[in-house]
């Protein structure tokens, strides 16, 4: 089975600690004692409202991994097995994969499966519900290595399998497994497989879309929040809903904005009514219309240092934005005193600088002079000077501001964690 991509977004937080786990076709851990297994009577037809709980979760778990094992617990009910089993990864090399699973004698189980590569099921047709029993005899499977070593001392002698293809090319597992004592699988979950495969990937589409989403997010607001942007959200109410890292420390400062009662608010009775009055006209902006409004000014911090400048800007709804808490401001904030130092190493490698005439660059983008700059590193003038001839050389510029425009506007900033 292919690696999956998926694996590496959607279930990347996946606490398996707190979770049964099984990888492959079987459960992994230490033996368990013989339990009743429920077993289902061939004959009964899955219910409407059986296969509408299976559906269901599905879907919950398409926004939540941790959901992924409720979804599994139904379906090893459903099948009458002992464990049910998604493979978000397969076994390959020095890749322990990562399977997740509902168990009903276990609760404590490892995620990988050491002899994974030797199970017959492995490249089975994708999107077809197969048995163990259509790929190898009953004889060769009590002789099989994956069955005498591993198998075996975990009570699976049974196994329904189907091998699932995303949109991205990306292929899961979706296993159900019973012990010798109970009946094989048959056409009645074969049948049911194959109901919910297209749910599951569907499901499984959309997880791994979401999960890509907030990746991206993610990334996007610790790109803004580095570069000293602070993003401030509020809802269809003026509250403030949501703020970024760079937000939160300038509004904990309490340097000229601050959050009171919910609201955002400027510290000078006169800033704060034009505030207002900026945020009053994004939120009474026409909620019909797909037009950006966006208006700024100058707020006053008592500590004296420069001005923040603020943008407020509306934020336009779609046709399903409702509810509660509704995104409808941003508020951005630039801190322009703000002297995050970029990793001296990533300025390094992008400059082709020393590592000393690294550090002098850096305490010249944050605004201090050669002479300044010179006592905060400990080194002679001449030195300085010395290294920012070197820089100049090195980087093509021709004077002091044009050095400083160049690393404020580089990617090095962006390296901050």
């Amino acid at each position: 089975m292919a690696e999956s991509a998926f694996s590496k977004t959607g279930f990347s937080t996946y606490k398996t600690s707190a979770q049964d786990c099984v990888l492959k076709d079987v459960p992994v851990g230490g033996v368990a004692p013989s339990q009743p297994v429920e077993l289902l009577d061939p004959d009964l037809e899955i219910s409407t409202e059986n296969f509408s709980q299976l559906v269901g979760a599905l879907y919950l778990a398409a926004t939540d991994a941790e959901a992924w094992k409720s979804f599994l617990e139904l379906l090893r009910v459903q099948t009458g097995g002992n464990y049910g089993s998604l493979i978000v990864r397969d076994t390959m090399g020095d890749n322990i994969g990562l399977v997740i699973s509902a168990a009903s004698t276990r609760k404590a189980l490892l995620a990988h499966d050491p002899y994974g590569y030797c199970s017959p099921l492995r490249g089975i047709p994708l999107d077809t519900a197969v048995t163990l029993a259509e790929r190898i005899s009953e004889r060769e499977w009590r002789t099989c290595r994956y069955y005498t070593e591993w198998c075996k001392h975990v009570e699976v002698f049974h196994i329904l399998a189907i091998d699932i293809e995303t949109e991205d090319g990306c292929c899961y597992g979706l296993r159900a497994t019973r012990p010798e004592q109970a009946e094989p699988f048959g056409a009645r979950e074969k049948a049911l497989m194959t109901l919910l495969l297209p749910h599951i990937k569907r499901a499984l589409n959309m997880h791994l879309a979401l999960n890509r989403d907030r990746q991206l997010i993610s990334l996007y607001g610790r790109a803004t929040a580095q570069l000293m942007v602070g993003v401030v959200i509020l809802d269809q109410n003026g509250m403030v809903i949501e703020s970024n890292p760079a937000a939160t420390t300038i509004l904990n400062s309490g340097d000229g904005l601050r959050v009171k009662n919910g609201e955002l608010e400027a510290a000078y009775a006169n800033d704060n009514r034009k505030l207002q009055r900026l945020i009053k006209d994004a939120l009474m902006h026409p909620q019909d219309t797909q037009r950006v409004m966006t208006e700024g000014m100058s707020v006053g911090r008592q500590s004296g240092q420069l001005n923040w400048g603020v943008v407020v800007q509306n934020i336009s709804p779609d046709d399903w934005t409702e509810g509660k808490q509704r995104p409808s401001v941003a508020v951005f904030v630039r801190d322009t005193t703000g002297r995050p130092d970029p990793p001296v190493k990533l300025a390094q490698q992008l400059f082709q600088l020393t590592p000393a005439e690294t550090s002098l660059a850096i305490q010249l983008a944050n605004g201090l002079s050669l002479e300044e700059a010179a006592q905060t590193l400990n080194i002679r003038p001449n030195t300085a000077r010395a290294h920012l001839r070197s820089i100049f050389s090195k980087t093509g510029v021709r004077r002091q501001t044009e050095l400083v425009r160049l690393f404020l506007n580089s990617v090095a900033w962006l390296g901050n964690h």
